[in-house]
């Protein structure tokens, strides 16, 4: 049976150890699939524990959750998850090296040891931009002037506004982003990465305490936007961002992040597929890359992002999904 700690029962670990910093990761598919990819990159015997902490924990959690990894011989790293903003926020301090794009974002999907030091990097910014390229065509925003929304302000959130954003995209890029979320802190952390990335996109910010404020969101956008579900809800939290009296833009690309939970969000766009001339994505493309971009930091390899080795790392995950 799969290991899973929470902040007060973590225990060294006895053999090489590779941590998942979630909310229910005892759900997610990554525990069958690890084994298997660990056999297929030749990681040798390594154990995945997960570790389990309550959404916007206490800041004591964090820092023992972190603390743990550093010090703990053979704890090699992991991936973050839903308390990527929280976790920086409350432990910073701890890394003993942090990349720039963590720094810029104030969040950290990674943590890697290097010869007994903890590295944070921020991962999201390439494993979004990947999911991305895989479903949205290429030239789309520049030749339909679309726009993009996104409800949820964290981490992915920010993530994806700066892949998205880079002036090296050219004309495409958004013609205007709108991010909404329940709270309105971190619609102003968002906004203040927004504009310390340079990014030139035009941004609305949208206070949006309940799903009937995002339908009203839905209604402003133009044919071809891209709507995303970065909210957690359907995974780490029952429900959907938006009400079942939703109506989707024509043509609209429509992601949500999670493949697993109750998707409501996903059957809400899927009811309007075919009407609507909608593409819906859900979140397995962007678990797939965000897992593989992980392993190849902690475990100092290489997997491409593309190509049959990548395919073959799909195919094995996909059986075991």
């Amino acid at each position: 049976m799969a290991t899973t700690y929470t902040h007060d029962t973590l225990q060294p670990a006895t053999k090489p150890t590779f941590y998942f910093v979630g909310v229910t990761t005892g759900k997610s598919s990554i525990r069958r699939v690890f084994p298997a990819w660990a056999q297929e990159l030749g990681l040798g015997d390594i154990e995945m524990v997960g570790i389990d902490l309550a959404v916007h924990a206490p800041r004591d959690h964090y820092r023992r959750v972190v603390e743990f990894l550093k010090q703990d011989p053979l704890s090699l790293g992991g991936l973050v998850t839903t308390h990527k903003i929280d976790l920086y926020r409350e432990a910073g301090d701890l890394f003993d090296s942090v990349d720039p794009l963590a720094e810029l974002m104030g969040e950290v999907s990674c943590l890697a040891k290097r010869d007994g030091r903890l590295e944070a990097s921020a991962k999201d910014p390439f494993s979004s931009g990947h999911s991305l390229d895989a479903f949205i065509p290429d030239g789309h925003f520049a030749s339909t002037g679309a726009e993009l929304f996104i409800m949820g302000a964290g981490g992915s959130a920010i993530a994806i506004d700066w892949y998205l954003g880079q002036s090296g995209r050219g004309a495409d890029r958004p013609s205007r982003t709108v991010v909404s979320n329940r709270s309105t802190p971190r619609l102003t952390r968002f906004q203040e990465v927004h504009e310390q990335a340079g990014n030139e996109v035009p941004l609305d910010i949208v206070h949006t305490p309940n799903p009937a404020d995002n339908d009203a969101v839905l209604k402003t956008l133009s044919p071809g936007a891209v709507v995303i579900n970065a909210t957690g809800l359907g995974k780490d939290a029952p429900g959907s961002p938006l009400t079942d009296a939703a109506v989707f833009p024509d043509g609209a690309l429509v992601w949500d992040l999670n493949y697993r939970g109750d998707l409501i969000f996903l059957d809400q766009a899927r009811a309007q597929e075919t009407e609507r001339s909608l593409h819906v994505e859900d979140g397995w493309v962007y678990f797939i890359h965000g897992w593989t971009q992980v392993i190849s930091e902690v475990f100092q390899i290489d997997i491409p992002t593309s190509g049959p080795a990548f395919d073959r790392l799909a195919e094995i995950a996909g059986a075991a999904r």
